[in-house]
């Protein structure tokens, strides 16, 4: 990633990319690019570095944990960011100097700042909030591109399982994090801070999306919303021609998850790795890793159906997807672009996930660690992540 910053630096600030000296103190004006970046292509913001790409002075060593914290909670503050966002810097040594970077994927719904709106030119940042005809072309742009917006207005609360489901989201997200915010927060404020409740104000529909649908809705109400959705997981070790075991997973995501990781552990062998003192079951993190991404960066719009294939040496995963970069991805070099921002922060905030780009990495090094190989993740109309296990596993 060193080459790619470098790289960065030396081509200056543009549309995706934007400088910051913070060598004390945040920025104040960075959130609205991190607005501006969410309601555009997104983009890299990198920290201690002058608006002419030098590094002078970096980021101060006793200001990166406070600089990092202070990023983390704004960004995570429903009162000043709709919806709320995860993300989180990442420190690395250039020239000696700390600089901290980030990159700020597109999101899928209006992201607004202090109640304001953002958008990006090559210039900078400008507020375009009273501007009706620029908010609406970003409404456009992000309605043709992320499926889980589509808002239904039928959508009753009682078409939600919110009763069974909200305490494990609060248990699981304090589990990540003991003083997360929505720990103090009504069900109804969680789903709007999480962007699960929107409103459209060029149709003035408002209502449920279909992340919502997805994470909390009952099974037939999914079934309802989006036929197509469901994940066939196979065990094809003994019997190659059809299989030894299946499971047709169509309920809600929270559950889906659960169901999966419990099938892969059942026909795959595990082991174990000692991680800062601690021991690290191998197989649940790569599990983690399959069942995360074949949820989350998927597009349910499609007939496609989702397929986790256990097989002797290898577990393949498959899902339909609306490609930016087709193609094998490098973990070393590679610009994540989320397939549903939405779930992927929802994922993210109950520890189901980690920050964008980094289960690709944890993927490579998890699978290193447990068979020895590497596993292949290619993109394109169909996503297929394939990873090496070892040749007696499963049955």
């Amino acid at each position: 990633m060193t080459e790619k910053l470098k790289q960065l630096m030396k081509d200056g600030e543009g549309l995706t990319v934007e400088f910051k000296r913070c060598e004390n103190d945040i920025a104040a004006n960075i959130y609205e690019t991190v607005s501006a970046f969410s309601n555009r292509y997104g983009g890299y913001i990198l920290l201690g570095v002058e608006d002419n790409g030098e590094i002078k002075t970096g980021v101060s060593p006793d200001a990166v944990p406070r600089i990092k914290q202070d990023f983390v909670n704004m960004l995570n503050n429903p009162q000043k960011f709709s919806p709320t966002l995860f993300l989180s810097p990442d420190e690395i040594l250039i020239d000696g100097k700390i600089i901290l970077w980030c990159f700020v994927p597109p999101h899928s719904q209006l992201v607004m700042f202090g109640g304001k709106i953002f958008d990006r030119n090559i210039e900078g940042d400008y507020e375009i909030t009273r501007n009706s005809e620029m908010v609406a072309h970003i409404h456009r742009r992000k309605a043709a591109e992320h499926s889980e917006r589509e808002i239904f207005p039928y959508a009753k609360e009682s078409d939600f399982d919110f009763a069974r489901l909200m305490p494990k989201v609060r248990r699981l997200a304090v589990g990540r994090n003991e003083h997360h915010p929505w720990i103090a927060m009504t069900d109804d404020e969680i789903i709007r801070s999480a962007g699960l409740y929107q409103e459209d104000f060029k149709t003035g529909k408002a209502g449920y999306n279909l992340a919502a649908v997805l994470l909390f809705g009952r099974d037939e109400v999914i079934r309802s919303c989006t036929a197509n959705y469901v994940t066939d997981a196979l065990c094809r070790i003994k019997n190659v021609d059809r299989y030894d075991d299946r499971l047709l997973v169509t309920t809600n995501l929270i559950d889906a998850y659960e169901k999966l990781v419990e099938f892969i552990a059942k026909h795959t062998l595990d082991k174990f790795h000692i991680e800062d003192g601690h021991s690290v079951s191998l197989q649940s993190k790569i599990s983690r890793e399959l069942v995360s991404n074949i949820l989350v960066h998927r597009e349910y719009t499609s007939a496609f159906p989702a397929k986790i294939i256990i097989e002797r040496g290898r577990i393949v995963a498959e899902n339909w997807s609306l490609p930016k970069m087709p193609g094998r991805i490098d973990p070393k070099n590679f610009a994540p672009h989320p397939k549903n921002p939405l779930l992927s922060d929802f994922f993210i905030n109950i520890g189901r996930a980690d920050r964008l780009g980094s289960g690709v990495r944890n993927l490579y090094k998890f699978t290193k660690l447990y068979s020895g190989g590497e596993p292949e993740l290619t993109d394109g109309d169909v996503f297929r992540t394939i990873v090496p296990i070892y040749e007696n596993g499963g049955i």
